[in-house]
């Protein structure tokens, strides 16, 4: 494995981009493997680092396919830290939704490969990347913010809606469903199962290396996601469109309390 250049990340550890393939007919295949113990949490600076990783691949390598993995054995990652993310000013436009649609719109084929557990944010991650690869003996993806009552916004839904069977993306909202290896696969989330062996013979088998040669494969991926873009894109209208909701949902229980106590007084009289 050839490294090409590493990234250090402000609060500890680096993301370090290598050739994994010995074949020279492979060496446009980028695998980017990123270590911020202890369970690589997207904070600004991890977000930094990672974005200007990518950047490093599209404008200094000839294209070709990107792989992003962990080099922590348990998490691929553990998501946002909740606190820091509360304190950062503008930290989902300008950390998060900036993530997610560099990746979402990447110029070349994108693979996650899950080595551990996914959650909440880390599995967001996870599914704005082309194509999953998952460990089939170790780790959870999990969209958790159920469990300890944290709202998901509109990006962090979106994508799960346009990528997801119905009836997968219901147990993996409402119900906070952990899904391992095989049942990943049934559900629609991973492509398949295994490590890095594995994710390189499914770039072979599905010739991925070719797509992104005529340069347009981010502007299709542009056109294929538009609906997501435009949520990615208008935050300002998302936050106008839940106060909606959030003003309608309370006079529907304001309306809804009404009746109940007026159906108590007349039981009362009966």
């Amino acid at each position: 494995m050839t490294t090409l250049f590493t990234i250090p990340i402000a609060s500890g550890g680096s993301i370090v981009c290598s050739n994994p393939s010995s074949s020279e007919k492979e060496k446009n295949i980028y695998l980017l493997t990123f270590t911020s113990p202890k369970d690589n949490r997207l904070t600004p600076v991890f977000i930094d680092a990672l974005l200007l990783a990518l950047d490093v691949v599209e404008h200094r390598y000839p294209k070709g396919v990107l792989i992003t993995t962990s080099g922590i054995a348990k998490f691929y990652s553990n998501g946002l830290d909740l606190e820091l993310a509360q304190t950062t000013e503008g930290f989902v436009e300008n950390y998060l939704w900036k993530l997610f649609r560099r990746l979402l719109t990447y110029p070349m084929p994108t693979i996650c490969l899950l080595n551990g557990h996914a959650f909440a944010g880390g599995c967001m991650l996870a599914m704005y990347h082309d194509y999953r690869i998952q460990n089939p003996s170790k780790g959870y993806l999990c969209i958790n913010e159920l469990e300890f009552g944290v709202p998901l916004q509109s990006p962090m839904m979106c994508i799960f809606r346009e990528k997801l069977p119905p009836v997968s993306f219901r147990d993996l909202v409402l119900e906070a469903k952990r899904f391992s290896g095989a049942p990943s696969v049934s559900a629609g989330l991973v492509d398949g199962l295994g490590g890095l062996e594995e994710t390189l013979t499914f770039i072979r088998e599905r010739g991925l290396l070719k797509k992104a040669a005529t340069g347009i494969y981010g502007t299709m991926k542009e056109e294929m996601y538009r609906h997501s873009l435009g949520i990615l894109d208008g935050h300002a209208a998302n936050l106008e469109w839940r106060d909606q909701v959030e003003d309608r949902k309370s006079q529907i229980e304001e309306d809804g309390l009404k009746a109940v106590e007026a159906w108590e007084k007349r039981s009362a009289k009966l």
